[in-house]
């Protein structure tokens, strides 16, 4: 990462920090996307006293080594900033934080400032509910997209689409097979190894690995719970699919996205459509066609929309389809992207007839870079 590249949730850990609020800053995202080495960055120009610890570098840590790792901090100093990632490694994690928390409330003889930082949505997500609520502020990391790639490696809009959302990777593009191993064996089985087969009971792990790989053989599709069943040739049930794409998601691989209706049972019982959260992760072979890109287009777009804290839906009925529909400030959006293989607008007409207040957007390949560059400010031009 270039010094002078500084990601978006260290601005946003900056500003809290300075602000001094009695919360607990938890910084969330994927692997290997530079939370760690952006917050060793913060803290080498933090000027009070900091520590800086993670339990992914402890043998079975345990509750005692939260305290031992507080303790230290309140010996260097009374205001000491203590920073703990992969938290979730820990077991009952979330009730220790909360005893020295509500301890050092009770006492006011130190303002110690934490900072947790994870990469398994679920197993944090679960003890913050648990025992956290109303105690710390959620600092959303994403992939790298194109904005933070670009003042890296200079991508291009296909290169970015391929290969972008990992910066650790983008220095063995030369050699398209150490690439592939990286993002294989230091991204994806790392995750899957150490962040959710160690964590969630999976029965089945090569069928857990083997779902991935067809997860990310549809990107952006709509696609039914059964079919991916049966493509997996497993004698379970879809309940079995809705955990492993669950799983997936909580760890920040793959993001399922539901139809959109003002009726909230349809939007539950709707197929997903599946944006992987970063070109990365797709199949390779997806690329070689124009449908294939088109559809790794669209999931790019996607992701940017969940990157940007949006929330989009789908639409379908029938043969007519909406991309993505979300709403942002009141007002209703229906996106259509469009990639240069011939695409009907049908759907987008009946969306908007029905949806009277519903505003249509057109992403094509002559302003997609300007929406991936910065969605929101994309957006608010269009309002």
């Amino acid at each position: 990462m270039k010094k002078d590249t500084v990601p978006d949730f260290i601005l946003d850990l900056q500003r809290q920090i300075s602000l001094s609020t009695n919360l607990i800053n938890v910084v969330l995202g994927p692997r290997q996307v530079g939370k760690t080495t952006g917050i060793l960055n913060y803290l080498n120009s933090y000027k009070g006293e900091s520590i800086y610890l993670s339990a992914d570098d402890e043998i079975s840590p345990t509750t005692n080594w939260i305290h031992e790792q507080w303790q230290k901090a309140v010996l260097k100093s009374s205001q000491c900033l203590l920073v703990i990632d992969e938290i979730q490694k820990i077991p009952l994690w979330s009730t220790a934080i909360k005893s020295l928390w509500e301890q050092q409330k009770k006492n006011k003889k130190t303002e110690i400032k934490l900072i947790l930082l994870g990469s398994s949505s679920l197993q944090i997500q679960t003890g913050l509910s648990e025992s956290l609520t109303g105690r710390f502020r959620l600092i959303q990391a994403y992939h790298w997209g194109l904005k933070e790639s670009r003042e890296l490696k200079k991508f291009n809009l296909d290169e970015f689409l391929c290969y972008g959302g990992y910066p650790g990777s983008y220095a063995l593009l030369k050699h398209q097979r150490d690439w592939e191993n990286y993002i294989r064996h230091s991204i994806i089985e790392t995750v899957i190894g150490k962040d959710i087969l160690n964590l969630a009971k999976v029965t089945k792990p090569a069928l857990f690995r083997q779902a991935f790989s067809l997860l990310m053989s549809y990107p952006a599709q709509e696609i039914s719970y059964t079919k991916l069943l049966g493509q997996l040739q497993d004698s379970g049930n879809t309940d079995l699919v809705k955990y492993y794409i669950e799983l997936y998601e909580g760890a920040f691989l793959i993001k399922a996205i539901q139809k959109y209706s003002p009726k909230t049972l349809v939007t539950r019982s709707s197929s997903p459509k599946l944006i992987p959260l970063c070109g990365a992760l797709i199949t390779r072979s997806i690329f070689k066609d124009k449908t294939g890109y088109g559809r790794a287009l669209e999931a790019a777009v996607g992701a940017a929309l969940i990157k940007a804290d949006f929330e989009p839906f789908y639409w379908r009925d029938g043969n007519a389809e909406v991309d993505y529909v979300f709403e942002f400030d009141g007002d209703l959006f229906a996106f259509e992207v469009k990639s240069g293989v011939a695409k009907s607008s049908k759907g987008l007409n009946e969306f908007t007839k029905r949806f009277k207040r519903a505003k249509p957007i057109f992403i094509s390949e002559s302003n997609v870079e300007s929406f991936l560059l910065d969605p929101k400010k994309f957006i608010e031009k269009l309002k």
